[in-house]
């Protein structure tokens, strides 16, 4: 029996390449769903392609165009809205579910496919950024394996597997360090989106490069790694490694690091996670060690303060870490719409924190919904002032 896979957020950097693995492993990996944000003509091909029973677009403004794109293609039903994300990746054939939309959009149709006991390939890190003890609660409740696309935690848990019990010392979490590595404070003050949106390593979507040229998708990362592994954030030490080969590693008691290396290329994480635990081919370059010098460095927390902000908000915990996240997403679009500076997101962040009501023990998905929607409220709020 092929596995059948619903794709939230097909249409994006990770989707897309999700495909090309599906389509490298037809006779194992088969389509059920697919679903995009506003990219309807993109899904259109790709449920041309790929043949799903249904598709999704999220915002409804583009329901009218994506059905009649497909309206020779009766067998695949077509959805729209929210609510309709969240219904899909409850259909009975669905195997495994990779979330692959990004920020906090991604929250509510992953804790509806956990409950329907759907295996998570996990891509959309806001999720457990957001709510992670809700979502490793209903996960252990329903018993549903979370597997992790993000490369640096896949690297961790392939360093893991086979380890049993033993305790992990420390985990070595690897980050490119972005564009703006080598910048000065006062070069920062210049840089543009354009000049962050050029990312020395990987191939990512417009939101997650800022994310990336601030470290504070690497905070997210931390975050990530604590709940997936239960490791707490002082065991989980980031370090800079521009060449991006080691994609993260873990440290036992004992001393010994386990790592795991690869050329940077997303469809690795995303095959190992839909196919664990067997390995199978994939096409694509490999990795010649004679080729790359392998350098580590510290991060510049002070310079680099997304990344410092995240440590805090995982210390403090409750629904920190959420306000962290919605205070991001609004910075993180105000400055791509040259709305605010590079140097402005790290405050806005920052005060968000320290306005919004804190919730030291958040019970209920709507607790999360209520921390997004005041967050964002005050992040706009200082993005207009």
């Amino acid at each position: 029996m092929k596995q059948q896979i619903c794709i939230l957020g097909s249409t994006g950097s990770i989707g897309t390449q999700a495909l090309d693995v599906i389509s490298q492993h037809s006779d194992r990996l088969e389509v059920y769903a697919l679903t995009a944000n506003r990219h309807w003509q993109l899904l259109a091909e790709q449920a041309r392609k790929f043949q799903p029973a249904a598709v999704v677009i999220a915002d409804e403004q583009y329901y009218p165009m994506l059905s009649e794109a497909l309206t020779d293609q009766p067998d695949i039903k077509v959805y729209a809205g929210p609510q309709a994300l969240d219904e899909i990746v409850e259909a009975a054939p669905i195997d495994m579910v990779l979330t692959a939309m990004v920020g906090f959009a991604g929250l509510s149709p992953t804790v509806h496919a956990i409950k329907a006991g759907k295996k998570i390939c996990l891509a959309n890190k806001e999720t457990l950024v957001v709510a992670g003890e809700l979502i490793c609660q209903l996960a252990g409740e329903h018993r549903v394996p979370i597997l992790p696309v993000d490369s640096e935690h896949s690297a961790i848990f392939q360093s893991i597997v086979g380890e049993g019990d033993n305790e992990i010392e420390k985990i070595l979490l690897t980050c490119s360090g972005g564009p703006f590595r080598n910048c000065t404070e006062e070069e920062l003050e210049q840089v543009t989106a354009a000049d962050a949106l050029r990312h020395p390593t990987w191939d990512m979507g417009a939101k997650i490069t800022i994310d990336s040229a601030t470290l504070m998708n690497k905070g997210f990362e931390v975050i990530e790694a604590k709940w997936l592994f239960g490791v707490p954030v002082e065991k989980i030490e980031v370090l800079i490694h521009p060449q991006s080969i080691v994609h993260s590693a873990v440290q036992f008691i004992d001393g010994s690091v386990k790592a795991q290396l690869g050329v940077p290329d997303m469809r690795l994480p995303i095959q190992y996670a839909f196919t664990y635990p067997d390995r199978l081919p994939l096409q694509g370059d490999r990795l010649d060690l004679f080729a790359h010098p392998l350098e580590f460095f510290k991060p510049d927390v002070k310079k680099f303060r997304c990344l410092a902000l995240a440590f805090e908000a995982m210390r403090q915990g409750g629904n920190m870490p959420c306000i962290l996240n919605a205070a991001n997403e609004v910075a993180n679009e105000a400055f791509r719409q040259d709305r605010c500076k590079f140097s402005d997101i790290a405050r806005i962040i920052e005060q968000t924190m320290q306005r919004t009501t804190f919730i030291a023990h958040p019970t209920s998905l709507d607790d999360y919904i209520a921390t997004d929607r005041e967050a964002r409220s005050i992040a706009m709020e200082d993005v207009k002032n």
